[in-house]
């Protein structure tokens, strides 16, 4: 009897008892400027978040009553998270690990670059990404014999820093079963000798024709990849990214990845191919940090290889205008089955004709409000631009793709041309919602060098003076704002924007980027990069 009143007791207290209290996340930030992007509201001098939202800011003392450890910043700035609005988060892991070869000057430097990486197993694969034979002497397009002399023993893969085209070996041209009678396909080129034979150079969709013979990454390759990937943009004080074109396999690793947590916020968008149909089946995903909003489509390729689609030849090659990727009418059922499942469209298009049919494809489907986008917008014919603004579409745009191409856009276009080439202000005073990226591994994903780009039109080194096509110069709270709040609208996110309730997603740098003099914008510090309210990176702590 005894035991049984001791435990009716014992079982009243735990029942009366309340659960221990969570331990509070609130940080209260003192001692910085608080950067908001709010026009109304622009800067403060504190912040408070908890929970992973920003609950209270102020100026001068911090408001009485606030609970939270305190962390003083000594006069650092927090911006909006920065966000990438285009990159390939795969690719720039795995780039990482490659034969870099962007800023080589001749193909004798890229040889010397694959023969010192024959130290592993013959047959074995040698691959590299980045170079760009308009930073050589000869800016003719390579062949394979360099390469073959430098690693006659394996098969060898280096991608073209636009990634729209590929420059291998006669080993691995035998490795895919290619020669003089394979054919070209629809929206690709396989450069040529005089005898027929392909050189070594294969672009836009001819790339499919030797990519079989490359043996398959397996999941764990690319789950290494991803997380490379995320913590590259962390330390680079990136707090989301748009990830472009995700295959199946990637989509999986980053699913597994969400539950780690992730540590970026990932909007991304499914690639196209053959089973597009049944990935789309299940609907867009628009919880949690890995979001899947869209699909990302091709209409055209890229300026460097001369596959951008132009309306007219061009001015250095006038047998040619570039590739169609996608034939009209494809895009155009693409677009439309892409709209129907509830997902929002991204179409690459470089040259004026294929962001017209990039255009044509996404107006076909009348009215809406999904904020559907085109990617790149480079080259684009000036009545084309009031489209934009018509239909809603985003124009998602690399400034550091400007200020790489500038040197021989010219030679490419012609003077008639240059109007509508990375037209940032044109498209902005025209009511075209812009969001920024930076299209890496293609360039780097650092922002700031986007920022940069965006407010200078120059090089790292301040040429030209005044900056290549100056009128289209945006000021940097305008390139803040479009690494920033326009990436987040162009998806429909709350962020991009520091206010009471808004995510506490947050980039925390030394200094103040509107009080910098813009060569000074390279070299801001990254401190902290802040994604819901979790500190994802800490400078000098290891990330």
């Amino acid at each position: 009897m005894r035991s049984l009143l001791l435990l009716s007791l014992l079982l009243t207290a735990c029942a009366s008892s309340p659960p221990p209290a969570a331990p509070s996340t609130a940080q209260i930030w003192t001692d910085l400027r608080v950067i908001t992007g709010d026009p109304e509201h622009p800067e403060f001098s504190g912040l408070r978040h908890d929970g992973g939202l920003i609950t209270h800011l102020w100026s001068g003392e911090v408001p009485a009553g606030l609970d939270g450890a305190r962390r003083s910043f000594d006069g650092a700035a927090a911006v909006p998270g920065l966000v990438d609005a285009h990159l390939h988060l795969r690719g720039i892991g795995r780039a990482d690990r490659q034969i870099k070869l962007q800023g080589t000057a001749s193909i004798a430097e890229v040889a010397a670059r694959v023969s010192a990486a024959t130290d592993r197993a013959p047959g074995t694969w040698i691959r590299g990404r980045g170079w760009d034979q308009n930073d050589w002497a000869d800016t003719a397009f390579p062949t394979a014999s360099p390469l073959d002399a430098a690693a006659p023993e394996h098969p060898v893969w280096l991608t073209r820093v636009d990634g729209h085209a590929v420059w291998v070996n006669a080993r691995a041209m035998a490795l895919a079963g290619v020669d003089a009678q394979t054919a070209d396909p629809p929206g690709g080129q396989i450069l040529r000798g005089a005898d027929g034979a392909p050189t070594g150079v294969f672009v836009d969709n001819a790339i499919d024709l030797l990519a079989a013979a490359l043996p398959a990454p397996t999941d764990a390759e690319v789950r290494a990849d991803l997380e490379r990937g995320v913590r590259l943009c962390q330390e680079a004080g990136l707090v989301g990214v748009h990830d472009m074109g995700v295959g199946a396999q990637a989509m999986a690793q980053l699913q597994a990845m969400e539950g780690a947590p992730l540590g970026l916020r990932v909007w991304a968008y499914h690639g196209g191919g053959d089973d597009l149909a049944e990935r789309l089946a299940g609907g867009p995903d628009r919880e949690g940090r890995l979001q899947v909003p869209g699909v990302k489509l091709f209409a055209d390729g890229a300026l460097g290889s001369r596959g951008a689609a132009l309306l007219a030849p061009y001015s250095d090659r006038p047998e040619s205008s570039g590739l169609l990727l996608t034939e009209p009418d494809a895009l155009t059922a693409t677009v439309r089955l892409a709209h129907g499942l509830g997902f929002q469209v991204a179409i690459h298009a470089i040259g004026d004709r294929g962001n017209r049919v990039a255009l044509d494809a996404l107006g076909a489907l009348g009215p809406n409000d999904r904020r559907h986008r085109i990617e790149h917008a480079q080259i684009v014919d000036p009545a084309d631009i009031a489209r934009f603004a018509a239909l809603g579409v985003t124009a998602s745009m690399q400034p550091t793709h400007a200020t790489s191409d500038m040197p021989w856009v010219p030679d490419r276009l012609g003077p008639d041309r240059l109007e509508g080439a990375y037209a940032w202000r044109r498209f902005l005073e025209a009511g075209v919602p812009l969001a920024f990226g930076s299209d890496a591994p293609v360039e780097s994903h650092d922002p700031r060098l986007g920022l940069y780009a965006a407010v200078t039109r120059q090089d790292a080194a301040g040429s030209p003076e005044g900056g290549w096509l100056p009128d289209q110069v945006l000021s940097i709270e305008e390139a803040l704002a479009a690494f920033s709040a326009g990436p987040a609208a162009a998806v429909g996110s709350a962020g991009g924007v520091l206010r009471v309730g808004a995510p506490a997603d947050l980039t925390v740098l030394d200094r103040d980027p509107r009080a910098a003099a813009p060569k000074e914008l390279l070299d801001l510090v990254v401190l902290r990069t802040v994604v819901g309210g979790e500190s994802v990176y800490v400078r000098g702590e290891g990330g």
